[in-house]
């Protein structure tokens, strides 16, 4: 997605640890309109699959997850990265490494809303290494639910976890795939 490639170059700013902050636009600040347009396109990228639930984990896959559920008129279910009081009754986990963050966490979700023969779509703001959709993934395998793709925003290529995903045979479409970044550049994947 080209205008999120321009976006990225515009407002992005890059941290040191490979960490790229997109804060003017998707995760503290939300350009709304531009939010739909991404959410249209990852619509537009799986309208070939009968989807019935999009998944993401909180906090920042969430904005981009409802832009694509509400495109294709879909539910949106998040995982919680701990369990809290108001998740009764059963859930399914699975243990996930943050690499921002550099900490592991639990993520979870009700056994209420992801059921056996769900056809889900994870969608996510970053894929780096992978370990959060991995995540995502194990959880809906618990639930009996199909993967049946991963969009994700902004995808760091250059930490393969698109392309280890990729070569087990996911679906994976990232709207903006960043091949290399260092202090002061960043070069998309044609």
């Amino acid at each position: 997605m080209k205008a999120l490639e321009t976006k990225i170059l515009n407002e992005g700013v890059i941290l040191p640890g490979n960490i790229l902050k997109v804060g003017s636009f998707l995760n503290q600040q939300i350009d709304v309109d531009f939010l739909m347009e991404m959410g249209r396109e990852i619509c537009r990228l799986f309208s070939d699959e009968k989807i019935n639930k999009v998944f993401t984990i909180e906090t920042s896959g969430i904005p981009v997850a409802v832009a694509c559920a509400s495109a294709m008129h879909v539910p949106v279910v998040f995982a919680k990265k701990s369990k809290t009081g108001n998740m009764s009754g059963g859930v399914y986990s699975a243990e996930i490494h943050s690499y921002t963050h550099g900490n592991d966490y639990t993520a979870c979700v009700s056994k209420d809303y992801l059921s056996k023969g769900d056809k889900v779509l994870i969608v996510d703001d970053f894929l780096a290494n992978g370990a959060a959709v991995k995540g995502l993934i194990e959880i809906l395998d618990q639930a009996g639910a199909e993967t049946v793709g991963i969009s994700c925003a902004i995808e760091k290529g250059f930490q393969g976890g698109g392309d280890a995903l990729r070569a087990k045979g996911y679906n994976v479409k990232s709207l903006a795939v960043i091949e290399n970044m260092d202090d002061d550049s960043i070069t998309f994947r044609k």
